[in-house]
């Protein structure tokens, strides 16, 4: 397994990055994390206070495509989510993984990339509450649960709300690649 996390420098919500890599390593996945510039990516806690600083593998420039990886994760952070949602690169690499049928998750705030990716309409999904205004207004049916896995749109869509829902949302990606590659 292979998986491909996405990150900008600022504002990641520290447990939504390292918790999800952490479990997907933990499972035997080898994992990259990706984000704008190759520098620390300065994580925060609760949006509010300086979380642990995380070295990137790569850039989002120097990712290959989607083919190289199984899956995409884009973990949370108010500030985070808002600066990648308007990355181009972030948003053509969602919507290739999406296009070659691979599982893309997305926790938190991490869901406004698939609102900027096209990829909320006629799904089934969930995020932090206050989003759920955007992920409607973009054709999503937004429902309160911890994790949402959505089969029906040609590729598995995996969300969850907050960190506390973390258990539940790395363990469904673990599930969804290893049901795919049984």
């Amino acid at each position: 397994m292979s998986v491909l996390v996405l990150t900008t420098n600022y504002g990641t919500e520290q447990d939504e990055l390292n918790r999800p890599v952490a479990v997907l390593r933990g499972a035997g996945a080898r994992v990259t994390v990706a984000a704008q510039r190759h520098e620390p990516v300065h994580t925060l806690v609760s949006d509010r206070r300086p979380g642990a600083d995380v070295m990137p593998d790569t850039t989002l420039a120097d990712v290959g495509d989607a083919e190289e990886y199984d899956a995409v994760v884009v973990p949370g952070g108010t500030v985070n989510a808002d600066r990648l949602r308007t990355d181009d690169r972030a948003r053509r690499l969602l919507a290739a993984f999406a296009a070659a049928g691979k599982p893309v998750a997305a926790i938190c705030h991490g869901p406004w990339l698939l609102v900027d990716s096209g990829l909320a309409r006629g799904r089934e999904l969930t995020s932090y509450p206050s989003l759920r205004p955007d992920l409607e207004n973009a054709g999503a049916g937004w429902v309160d649960r911890e994790v949402v896995v959505d089969t029906s749109g040609g590729h598995p869509l995996i969300t969850s709300r907050r960190p506390r829902d973390l258990d539940a949302f790395s363990a469904a990606i673990v599930r969804t690649l290893e049901g795919r590659a049984g």
